[in-house]
């Protein structure tokens, strides 16, 4: 385990820093450090099975959460927020071609270099930032917590983009294709907005109402922009239709 750009690590159980995970004795002896403040182990996910730490995510615990964000060096917040995209674009494409898919691998390959494909990537990419700085605009002005630095802001944006893992479940959900799936996309759409509210809350340590008001705040962003874009006098379509 290393040190995260605060330089401190969280008890999961109550918030409080502290200075060390757990200590290392001769003989490779490890002893969990404890918290001075509620008297819990600073860590206990140090010793669970990452499976066991991404069913707690999955069902957005706190701790889980605190694990993850505080306490571990995951840095691969770019590059899931790279694959989200990949597959919220993957959606869009299919519903798009849906009715114009065959079981001609050709016709996959062929409708994947269309310029649609990079088009619905790239409105995706533009919601997803309008979402994230829809939120963290709001907890600016609202709170004031990311004025004194970039730490918590660089800390806030890695939480929320982590925490959009559950726009990986748009894949199967698309492959397995069932008269409820725009029930199973609601799903999860309402699941990635409760993980990114649960990021945000175990980052600023506030309450429900503020994180649960940033996320409509960022999926009010979202809309718009979404919104704006459809109505744009000109798209990608149009453009090919004239080649």
């Amino acid at each position: 385990m290393g040190r995260m750009e605060t330089d401190i690590f969280r008890c999961v159980e109550c918030n409080e820093k502290a200075p060390e995970l757990h200590r290392d004795y001769s003989n490779g002896i490890l002893k969990i450090t404890i918290c001075e403040s509620c008297q819990k182990p600073v860590d206990k996910y140090i010793e669970y099975d990452p499976v066991i730490i991404l069913i707690d995510a999955i069902l957005c615990k706190t701790q889980a959460f605190r694990h993850i964000l505080f306490n571990t060096t995951l840095d691969i917040h770019w590059k899931l927020c790279v694959f989200c995209l990949l597959c919220e674009a993957y959606l869009r494409w299919s519903l798009l071609h849906g009715s114009e898919q065959s079981g001609d691998p050709a016709d996959i390959i062929r409708y994947a270099k269309e310029w649609d494909f990079y088009s619905a990537f790239g409105l995706a990419a533009l919601e997803l930032s309008a979402f994230c700085g829809g939120a963290l605009w709001f907890l600016w002005a609202a709170t004031g917590r990311l004025r004194g630095g970039t730490p918590e802001l660089r800390l806030l944006l890695r939480a929320l983009l982590l925490s959009c893992y559950g726009k990986v479940l748009l894949i199967p959900a698309v492959i397995w294709e069932h008269d409820y799936s725009p029930l199973c996309l609601g799903l999860i759409k309402l699941f990635v907005l409760t993980s990114n509210s649960q990021a945000i809350r175990v980052i600023l340590n506030c309450s429900r109402r503020v994180s649960l008001a940033a996320v409509c705040f960022g999926l009010l962003s979202e809309t718009c922009v979404a919104q704006a874009c459809r109505r744009l006098p000109w798209s990608v379509q149009d453009v090919l239709a004239f080649d």
